[in-house]
């Protein structure tokens, strides 16, 4: 089974837009098909845009999250990592990828897409994720 990480651009289009490819790779999550990983500090993140950049009620939020939480494994980075220089954010993603010894990263976002690999993890659209599986 892979070993994945969402970055929260991810999760964010997979419950707006359940009819793109971030919902269909988020369900496969959900169905065990793949183990998600992810990170406090990226929960925390997701709760961060819900409620402030997508102005969502605090009890949607708290389902959402707890959703989340259902289907991953919460683990605490073990390093930190400055590879990507004009977004730092993402290298939260990139420290839990390492720390968890992920085979995938799935993402949206063009800073981590371009890395295409980090430490032998792959970068990877939702799209072209679900070619693989």
């Amino acid at each position: 089974m892979f070993k994945i990480v969402f970055d929260t651009n991810v999760l964010v289009s997979s419950i707006f837009w359940e009819n793109g490819a971030p919902h269909e790779v988020v369900a496969k999550a959900q169905e065990q098909k793949v183990q998600n990983h992810t990170s406090l500090e990226l929960l925390r993140e997701l709760e961060d845009i819900l409620l402030h950049k997508f102005k969502q009620p605090e009890d949607i939020v708290k389902r959402q999250l707890d959703l989340v939480r259902a289907f991953s494994f919460i683990i605490e980075p073990m390093t930190r990592i400055f590879a990507v220089k004009d977004d730092p954010d993402d290298n939260m993603v990139l420290e839990c990828a390492v720390s968890c010894n992920a085979d995938y990263i799935i993402s949206g976002d063009s800073h981590l897409l371009s890395l295409k690999e980090y430490k032998g993890i792959k970068v990877l659209s939702s799209r072209e994720f679900l070619e693989i599986i």
